[in-house]
């Protein structure tokens, strides 16, 4: 193949984190926000280098006060002066490929999750930082399919796994059927096999279903998936279907995949208007040497890293306060994005 989409597991020359602004839907969870995007931080760079976008000059002041404050590291932090309508990375940051021995950065059109959220200066992102030089060298392919990086999920291997309702069929890429999206993906990408799901689904996730909250490879042969064990939790039924389609998946080779449940944290309300809020423990971050793993002050937070950390064992698991960024119905792995080191497939 002429490209290759490293998995997450792959070595990484650093992670974008973006510094949530005062002007966008934070209310009074501001603070407490930038606390968790200041911990990821603080904890990425005992193990790679942050590259963190200030959106504006308010953000570039709070910045600065937290690195003062030794809240935020100043050493293996790069601060970039950029725009941006919200915090989360994964899905307007760039999605890095090898080819020809060096990165190309590939930026996908974002339209605000399907046309639900401003999205102007997300869109612009991933342009504005190659620009500014903030990213390693390597070109720029702007794709004007709509596609966010947590849409998708690949296990180093060849293999892309998606949801149907993200790239197709939806909000998103009217008219665009399974095979012209295959295409798009192998070409973009470097993908040769597409596997979709149809069901799965997070109770207050406005992302559409994306992946990164509900299945994720943690090596080319296994994917570790959110289950729901309580048959009276209104999660159960779609997240047994899910499971269902997973076990009928089959790798290039005929194989099933080893599939590993995570369990469910007990319910989490938004504190103002008490609707439910999408919280799971399939959206943890790889980096180098560690896993940032979503904790919810729950009994089951220990047993989803226990679980996860068998899958990495030669990796720490350090757990992450994530209700903050869950009351804005995200979570550690849609707030970063990887940016690898030039590796090749094998």
């Amino acid at each position: 193949m002429s490209r290759f989409l490293p998995p997450e597991w792959a070595p990484q020359s650093s992670t974008l984190l973006v510094w949530p602004r005062d002007k966008a839907d934070w209310g009074n969870g501001l603070d407490a926000a930038r606390s968790v995007i200041a911990a990821m931080a603080r904890t990425l760079v005992r193990f790679q280098p942050v590259i963190m976008v200030a959106p504006d000059t308010e953000c570039l002041a709070s910045i600065d006060a937290a690195q003062k404050s030794g809240a935020l590291p100043m050493n293996a932090v790069s601060i970039v002066d950029i725009a941006a309508d919200d915090i989360w990375a994964r899905d307007t940051g760039p999605i890095t490929v090898i080819e020809h021995n060096a990165r190309c950065f590939v930026d996908f059109r974002f339209d605000g999750w399907g046309g639900q959220f401003a999205a102007s200066a997300d869109d612009a992102l991933t342009a504005g930082l190659h620009a500014a030089g903030a990213l390693p060298e390597g070109c720029l392919d702007r794709r004007e399919i709509t596609l966010e990086g947590g849409s998708i999920e690949v296990n180093g291997a060849g293999t892309l796994l998606t949801t149907e309702r993200c790239l197709i069929g939806g909000r998103r890429n009217d008219g665009i059927n399974h095979a012209a999206a295959a295409a798009m993906l192998g070409d973009a990408l470097g993908v040769t096999d597409v596997q979709w799901l149809r069901h799965g689904d997070l109770i207050g996730d406005d992302t559409d279903g994306h992946i990164d909250t509900l299945a994720r490879f943690v090596d080319a042969h296994t994917i570790v998936y959110q289950a729901c064990e309580d048959p009276a939790d209104p999660h159960h039924a779609e997240l047994s279907a899910m499971a269902d389609e997973l076990a009928a998946l089959r790798q290039p080779n005929g194989c099933v995949y080893r599939l590993v449940p995570l369990p469910l944290p007990a319910p989490q309300y938004d504190p103002d208007d008490g609707h439910r809020l999408p919280a799971g423990y399939v959206n943890f971050l790889i980096a180098n040497d560690c896993i940032l793993m979503p904790a919810f002050d729950d009994p089951a937070d220990s047993r989803a890293a226990e679980i996860v950390g068998r899958c990495f064992p030669e990796r720490g698991i350090i757990p992450i306060d994530s209700r903050s960024l869950i009351r804005q119905h995200g979570g550690l792995h849609c707030a970063a994005m990887q940016i690898p080191e030039v590796v090749f497939p094998g």
